[in-house]
This record gives C-alpha cells, sequence and structure tokens, in this order.
C-alpha cells in the first residue's frame, strides 16, 4: 500500500471548545427537523384526490418560502378509505406518532368516528375538517375544528334561495336517508316552512340507485310543484335528473354540496341548482392565485374543490399558528380556538376563518352555483 504522507498537524480546540461545537451541531440539527403535520382523507374518491393535492401544494409553498422558522412541513398522510374503522385506526395512528395536528377527515361519518381519539388520546391533538358538514361534528370535543359550513347553513340557504332569488313558493323534497340527507332535509324544511312555502312531497330514498319513478310520477299526479330540491349525493341526484327529465318534469332542481360534481353528468343536469362553501369561479385575488397555481401543478386535473380548497387553507393557517406559538400540541390547539377572538381571523383562499367556542366557524358564506354547458357557474352568495 502507498504511504500517505501526513498533513500539516493543527493544534486540538480545548476538550470544552468541542463539546460547544458538539451542542451547537445538534441544535442546527433540530432546527432543521421536520415539523410534521397529518393528513387524512378518503383520497381514493374522486372528491378525496384534491385534497390531498391541495395539501401537498400548501406545503411546498410553505417549504419554498423558508418553512417555519426554517423548519420544513412534512405531511403524513394516511387514508382512511371513506370507512369509519378505518378512520379509527388511522386517527389512532396520528395521534400517537410525532404529528403536530391533523387536517382531517374528510367525509362527516369519518370525522364523527375519528373525533373521540383525537380528543380522547394520551395525547391529544388537534384535527381540522375541511369539509365534514353533520351539525353534531361541533360538539365532539375542544380538539376538533372545521372549515366549512354544517349541513343546517346549506339547508337554510336553499329555503332562502329558492324563496327569495327564484320566488317560488310550492315545492317538494326527495332525500337520501341518511345523515347528511335527513340533515338537509330537516333544516330546508323548517326554513322553508317558515318562509311561508308549502310542500307538497317529502319522501325519503336509499342508495346511490335509488327508485324514485313512484315518488316522480306521484308529484306528477299531483301538480304544482314549481321545485324539486333533492337532499343526497351526486350519484343519486343523477338518478333523479334523468327520471325527472324522462318524465318531462321541467322545474328547476337543487340540492346542497353532496351534488359536488353534477356539471359531469352532461345535459341532464343543466339548470341545476347547489350550494357550495367554495368554487373555483369566485371573484377574488387570493382563489384566483390558487385556482391558478393549483392547475399550474395539476394540468391534467379538474379544477379545485371544496375540500381543496380548505384544506390549502388549513395548512397554511396551522404553518401560521405554529410559527407563533410553536410545534406544541396544546399550544396549537390554544392558538386555533383564539382565531376570530383573542387573535385575528384567517383570511384564507376560501374566506375568512374565525372559530366560535365549539371549533366550528362563527361565520360562514354559502355559495350558488348553476350548472351550464358541462361547467358551475356562480349564481349568487347567501
Amino acid at each position: 500500500m502507498p504511504i500517505v504522507p501526513r498533513g500539516p498537524r493543527f493544534p486540538q480546540a480545548p476538550r470544552s471548545a468541542r463539546a460547544l461545537l458538539v451542542l451547537l451541531a445538534l441544535a442546527g440539527c433540530a432546527e432543521r427537523e421536520p415539523i410534521r403535520i397529518g393528513v387524512a382523507g378518503s383520497f381514493g374518491t374522486p372528491i378525496g384526490a384534491p385534497m390531498l393535492r391541495a395539501a401537498q401544494l400548501a406545503a411546498d409553498e410553505i417549504n419554498a418560502s423558508g418553512g417555519i422558522d426554517g423548519r420544513p412541513i412534512e405531511l403524513v398522510t394516511r387514508d382512511d378509505r371513506a370507512d369509519p374503522d378505518s378512520a379509527v385506526a388511522v386517527a389512532t395512528e396520528l395521534a400517537a406518532s410525532p404529528v403536530v395536528a391533523v387536517v382531517g377527515h374528510l367525509f362527516s361519518g369519518m370525522s364523527l368516528a375519528a373525533a373521540p381519539v383525537y380528543n380522547g388520546a394520551d395525547r391529544p391533538v388537534a384535527a381540522i375538517s375541511p369539509s365534514s358538514s353533520a351539525p353534531e361534528y361541533a360538539t365532539t370535543g375542544p380538539w376538533t375544528f372545521r372549515v366549512c359550513p354544517s349541513d343546517a347553513v346549506h339547508g337554510e340557504a336553499l329555503a332562502r334561495w329558492i324563496g327569495d332569488r327564484l320566488e317560488l313558493k310550492r315545492g317538494a323534497v326527495l332525500y337520501l336517508d341518511d345523515a347528511y340527507g335527513r340533515g338537509i332535509r330537516a333544516h330546508f324544511v323548517r326554513q322553508f316552512r317558515q318562509r311561508g312555502g308549502t310542500l307538497v312531497g317529502i319522501d325519503p330514498y336509499l342508495g346511490a340507485a335509488p327508485e324514485v319513478g313512484p315518488f316522480l310520477d306521484r308529484l306528477e299526479r299531483r301538480g304544482g310543484a314549481q321545485f324539486l330540491v333533492v337532499a343526497g349525493n351526486r350519484a343519486d341526484a343523477e338518478v333523479v335528473l334523468r327520471e325527472a327529465r324522462a318524465r318531462g318534469l321541467a322545474v328547476p332542481v337543487l340540492g346542497g354540496d353532496g351534488l359536488e360534481g353534477i356539471e359531469q353528468a352532461g345535459p341532464v343536469a343543466e339548470g341545476t341548482y347547489l350550494t357550495a362553501a367554495y368554487l373555483p369561479a369566485i371573484r377574488s385575488e387570493a382563489n384566483s392565485a390558487f385556482v391558478s397555481r393549483y392547475r399550474a401543478r395539476f394540468a391534467a386535473e379538474p379544477p379545485p374543490n371544496q375540500p381543496a380548497a380548505a384544506t390549502y387553507d388549513a395548512i397554511h393557517l396551522l404553518a401560521r399558528v405554529i410559527a407563533e406559538v410553536g410545534p406544541d400540541r396544546e399550544r396549537i390547539r390554544d392558538a386555533l380556538a383564539d382565531i376570530g377572538t383573542a387573535s385575528p381571523a384567517f383570511e384564507g383562499v376560501t374566506g375568512p376563518i374565525a372559530f366560535d367556542a365549539n371549533g366550528d366557524l362563527a361565520a360562514r358564506r354559502v355559495y350558488v352555483g348553476l350548472v351550464r354547458g358541462g361547467t358551475v357557474l356562480l349564481a349568487g352568495t347567501l
């Protein structure tokens, strides 16, 4: 082996100085340790996939601007597969992990199943749902928040739109017989009747391919209905629309945020109204910039939906909070609870975010969309 010549000898630093250098190096490593945020949702669904994309977009933007006090955000993503049991397992894993907060879950059923875990774990963790609209979610505990209106708000908005804007006084309701459908129905019916409206039929159905023909036949024979509210999801609303159009029932059809994506059903959905907490067509500087960045990043995908926009807001909101109070779970929860009272509201893509005493939105606009030519236009704001 060749002999390697020795380099010049330098005097070593004293032991105390070397120890100080080691401590400084370790401190530098700690500062660069990622801040982990959990993201939980039903990512395999058409509604949930945009949520995951928007979370990554937000994290990348924050990291590109230097992270949080020099520390990058790292997303810990978990798919609950739209199953309550899986949601509990995901919540249990995230609560036991190093994440400092969670954005999720997507659907109300999964959020309601997971909430006791986030609130009752050995180390509770704040969870912000972007789109769980069940009214009872607001009472699940002090560690759970949401950044979308409840079903109560959507049902009441439908009643105001039909009575005040469309000036219709007599109609009918078809509702999916689950928590979501019953929630929209109950709040719509109460508000519409309080405003002097009359309903000639309020009927339930089951499943994504419901047998609604007999109801529509009875409605046609009875006559007098000026509109039809479908309190359900996109798949069952498509069935109702096809059956109604086949019978020549030409009255306006309206629904809540469960009808998201109905414009993709083609001509049968033309003229359908739906309420939404967010639409890409919202005219604001913040939303225009978000939609442009989202489309540039995910050019082959549809425009962002409500869970995407709300998830994007939730990640940026958490970044602001963590920058102010640090990556401590309890401090993060307390700071979130103060938003809109002890600290300013957060101005997001979806609008201002301020929480009430239950972690629910203190106030939120609801938008009404109208399907025209395969897209959803902004028809109005309530």
